[in-house]
């Protein structure tokens, strides 16, 4: 739901010159400037090469519940899939800024009680380790989809679908716990640009930054 929020915003910016996505699936979103590529393993990524060569930015937005997993099998996924990516595009692209969308309440320390957050936590830090020319941490908590993003889980969608009526009131209410889609892809393209005084992003942080 996120990527595909963030998808829009860098396809309407008329300073993104080439938008490159890739997943298991094509997106089927038709535009000049967008490429999609289709990678049925994303834990590795050598047949792509020279294809993900020549970026200045990579905006890292996939992600799963842990709901009913196991912590090895969440970390295959979340930890193993990110650094297969980050990894290869660190070679290839030492002048790259990585942002990776984390969650609010990721555990920096790798060992709390929650297992999603020690995983998330694991994740950020090895990503800040590699050689890219900056790396940062965005950490959303509830998420509002706007233009049309959908999330692949149907219970979300409900979720959303039931809880429109109530996003200002949230907002109002907990002004640094809800984003847009929108806001998130712009501060996103934001820090690409400019940077940030912080490698993580917390919700007024990533609000702050969609204003640059």
């Amino acid at each position: 739901m996120l990527g595909q929020g963030v998808l829009r915003e860098c396809l309407v910016d008329p300073g993104v010159i080439q938008v490159q996505t890739v997943g298991r699936t094509a997106r089927g979103v038709q535009h000049a400037k967008l490429r999609e590529l289709v990678l049925n393993d994303l834990s590795h990524y050598e047949s792509l090469g020279a294809q993900l060569s020549g970026f200045d930015a990579c905006f890292f937005c996939l992600g799963m519940t842990s709901s009913g997993m196991t912590e090895e099998n969440y970390e295959r996924v979340t930890y193993g899939i990110t650094m297969a990516a980050a990894e290869m595009l660190s070679r290839l692209n030492p002048q790259m800024t990585f942002i990776y969308v984390s969650g609010a309440g990721t555990d920096s320390s790798e060992r709390g009680r929650t297992m999603w957050a020690r995983v998330k936590g694991k994740t950020e830090n090895a990503l800040l380790r590699l050689a890219f020319k900056a790396a940062y941490m965005f950490r959303p908590g509830i998420i509002e989809p706007l233009h049309g993003a959908k999330s692949k889980t149907p219970l979300y969608n409900v979720f959303y679908t039931l809880g429109k009526p109530l996003f200002p009131l949230i907002r109002f209410a907990f002004p640094d716990q809800i984003l847009t889609t929108e806001q998130i892809g712009r501060a996103m393209l934001a820090v690409a640009r400019h940077g940030f005084p912080r490698q993580i992003l917390e919700t007024k942080d990533i609000r702050a930054a969609a204003k640059i």
